[in-house]
């Protein structure tokens, strides 16, 4: 009998056999997730850092221009405003709160949070992402850019993963906290903490409070949203948010984050852009000079130093001190003087208003002239458009905001309209040197770089006027041995045509048109700017050796070898006259002016270091005889009221306009003012035994000036500048500019003793006039 054995059906889902699987898929998905982070490291989603990029991120960093004080002049960027901070800059508040914010276990974890990442899985983020302080780090350095695809941003979680462990296996904790805090964009032009904490505070980051700490920690959630100036609460709260967690973390007592809490956000803003800041015109004259550096010197691989992202350093001359002082002095008297111009020339006054005794037709060449040099004729041009067009796009009335010295205002206008409203604006420029070294101590190019950006320091040349004189007397000290004490008739003097090449015979007469007929000393003949005089001794010495001293005071404009640049009729900047008169204080040795001593690279190796230029001018004594001169115009001349207390007799015409001259300065101070032809600039040149300064004031055009001399000379337009400058630069004990005597020259030839002689006169005004011919 044959039977049948029924087999009994094992289950397919076993004990065994569901383990398997288990630890199958297990096994699966982790070495799924192994390959897939295999795939990324060897770049197949895309690029990763190489070691060396790990180990020298790409970091751009602006150049910073340091003042020869230490202090942070402004910086040249284009996008990343960035100056690195070391850990040690850090202040111990401003860690803990980044960590106590941003990533808790930040000393615990190799560059990924297991624990954040697993609750971030569990509750879809509802409680807070995973990225680490690391991660953050590695998204800023190597891909900034998110994506909206869920896909991408798996992805790019991933290469984040990767990049942070390799990181943290490159760099310290410490380091990777620096890092983060260098690259973070705070907005506002904020790129890194360090410029945060400038723009934001006002301060470097060692010495931010810890509530400004928390503040700027609080921006790492999202410095767009939480931005100090436009959501003042939301970044308050968010800073409070931070600081609660430095409690909870216990870097905080209770007691102290409730005090803080209450605290309110008070911010010192402190743009950083170019056209912010002190010392624009000389940053905008150090970028000229920065780009034929780079161009004359390569780095060592032959490419070139880029100044927006090499994170040079540029230890410049400037005292930051003195050019704040000077910025100060020129918007206190500009402000004033603007306003006297206004009352004097205004539109229901002057039909041509602001140009002064023009006919219509020159008027309309100069805004021709206006139109065709604009940005907008430029822009335009450039568009394709038509002149036709281009014409009629000056006389359509269009919103724009235009400078005041009330402040910037919104209003419609035309763009025709608004360029004749800028050019009754009178400009002005000082420049302050140190005589011994050359260094430059102070550079105002303009009254408002904003809005004025043409460079009067160096861009713009303008006749001197009287402010020449003293090297005609010069040449005749060095040339003829005349002393201060020697004596020339006040006559009219004339020299004959073709003399010296000039064609036609040159009169030149004092302001009033009159001749005393009396014997001058020489002292008091620069003095009182007696253009008889110095006439006189042009036609003894001759325009020939004038020039060729005037060039070996640094002056490289073209001027003429006539007779009539005794009166100051040729166009020199005011940096060449700074440099010129310095021979003068300098013992008659030309030093170059400098503004750059020093350039480091931006791990502070020295590429460049200034070696002084210098040459023999004139003797010592020749120099210090000049000096004695020019001490004259202090003392009773037109530089006298530098000397007075209080407002001096002018002051009645000026009231409520010109606030007098308060300077009462008793110590030694040479000078020399100058006024050209028509009152269209004004200059005044002044010394002390460690300093030169210069001031100019004028308009962009000549025929904008004063109708006369009480307002219009230079004694009125510049030397007022000079005075405030001066007497807030002696409150400073520290700047050490000196209040001695100058020297006495040692020679028998040059006696300054003129007892018996003709007294110093005053005329009250430069006693001068510019005839061209």
């Amino acid at each position: 009998m044959i039977t049948t054995k029924t087999r009994e059906k094992t289950p397919f889902f076993t004990r065994k056999r569901l383990l398997k699987y288990f630890w199958g898929s297990i096994l699966a998905g982790i070495g799924s997730v192994i390959f897939i982070f295999f795939l990324a490291s060897l770049g197949v989603f895309g690029e990763m850092p190489d070691f060396e990029s790990l180990e020298n991120p790409e970091t751009n960093l602006a150049t910073e221009i340091i003042s020869a004080d230490g202090k942070i002049l402004g910086k040249f960027y284009f996008n990343d405003n960035r100056t690195a901070v070391t850990y040690k800059e850090l202040p111990e508040h401003l860690v803990n709160a980044l960590i106590a914010t941003e990533d808790e276990r930040f000393e615990k974890h190799s560059g990924i949070d297991g624990r954040g990442t697993l609750r971030a899985f569990v509750f879809l983020g509802k409680r807070g992402g995973a990225s680490t302080i690391t991660q953050q780090l590695a998204k800023l350095l190597f891909h900034r850019e998110g994506s909206k695809k869920v896909s991408k941003r798996y992805v790019q979680k991933i290469k984040e993963w990767i990049i942070a462990i390799r990181l943290e296996r490159q760099y310290t904790k410490k380091e990777i906290l620096t890092m983060y805090f260098n690259q973070y964009d705070f907005g506002n032009n904020a790129d890194g903490i360090r410029s945060a904490a400038r723009i934001y505070f006002g301060k470097e980051p060692k010495n931010l409070k810890i509530e400004e700490g928390a503040t700027l920690v609080g921006m790492f959630k999202n410095s767009s949203l939480y931005n100090p100036r436009t959501n003042p609460q939301g970044v308050t709260n968010r800073r409070n948010v931070v600081l609660a967690q430095m409690e909870k973390n216990h870097y905080l007592t209770t007691k102290e984050k409730d005090s803080l809490q209450q605290l309110p956000l008070v911010l010192n803003f402190n743009p950083e852009g170019h056209n912010e800041g002190i010392a624009t015109y000389f940053r905008e004259h150090l970028r000229s000079f920065m780009k034929d550096w780079t161009e004359k010197n390569p780095k060592p691989d032959g490419s070139k130093y880029d100044i927006y992202s090499d994170g040079l350093k540029i230890y410049t001359t400037i005292d930051s001190r003195l050019q704040s002082i000077a910025e100060e002095a020129v918007q206190k008297h500009m402000k004033n003087l603007q306003k006297a111009f206004f009352n004097e020339n205004n539109p229901k006054k002057n039909k041509n208003f602001p140009f002064v005794n023009l006919s219509q037709e020159e008027v309309n060449r100069i805004m021709e002239r206006a139109i065709k040099n604009s940005d907008r004729w430029y822009h335009l041009k450039q568009l394709g458009r038509s002149e036709k067009e281009i014409r009629a796009s000056f006389e359509e009335k269009v919103p724009m905001q235009v400078f005041s010295w009330k402040g910037t205002i919104d209003t419609i206008m035309t763009p025709m309209d608004s360029i004749r409203y800028y050019k009754a604006f009178l400009r002005a420029a000082t420049l302050s040197m140190e005589p011994q070294t050359g260094h430059i101590k102070a550079w105002v190019g303009g009254i408002d770089y904003r809005n004025f950006k043409y460079d009067q320091v160096a861009q713009g040349a303008r006749q001197v006027g009287s402010a020449f004189k003293p090297f005609v007397y010069t040449a005749a000290i060095d040339q003829l041995h005349y002393t201060p004490c020697d004596q020339l008739p006040d006559v009219k003097t004339c020299i004959e045509a073709n003399k010296y090449g000039n064609g036609k015979e040159w009169c030149p007469h004092n302001t009033d048109g009159k001749f005393s007929g009396r014997m001058m000393t020489l002292k008091a003949a620069l003095a009182n700017s007696i253009n008889s005089i110095t006439a006189n001794l042009m036609d003894k010495v001759g325009p020939v050796p004038v020039v060729k001293l005037v060039k070996k005071l640094g002056v490289t404009a073209e001027i003429p070898e006539l007779p009539s640049i005794a009166l100051g009729s040729a166009d020199i900047s005011l940096l060449e006259m700074v440099g010129a008169y310095g021979v003068f204080a300098n013992d008659g040795i030309y030093v170059k002016p400098i503004i750059v001593t020093r350039i480091e690279d931006r791990n502070g190796r020295v590429l460049f270091e200034y070696t002084p230029e210098t040459h023999d001018v004139v003797s010592e004594d020749v120099a210090r005889t000049v000096i004695n001169l020019m001490e004259g115009v202090t003392q009773s001349g037109s530089g006298v009221r530098l000397r007075t207390k209080g407002a001096d007799s002018y002051n009645a015409v000026y009231k409520n306009v010109i606030t007098g001259y308060p300077y009462a300065f008793t110590n030694a101070i040479a000078g020399k003012t100058g006024t050209s032809q028509n009152q269209s600039d004004g200059w005044f040149m002044g010394m002390v035994p460690n300093l030169v300064t210069g001031v100019w004031v004028g308009a962009e055009d000549r025929a904008v000036h004063f109708r006369g001399l009480q307002l219009g000379q230079g004694a009125t337009m510049a030397l007022p500048i000079w005075g405030y400058y001066m007497k807030k630069g002696y409150e400073n004990k520290d700047l050490g500019i000196s209040k001695d005597a100058f020297a006495k020259p040692k020679g028998e030839n040059y006696s300054l003793n003129c007892q018996g002689n003709d007294p110093v006169e005053s005329s009250g005004g430069d006693s001068e006039v510019i005839i061209d011919f």
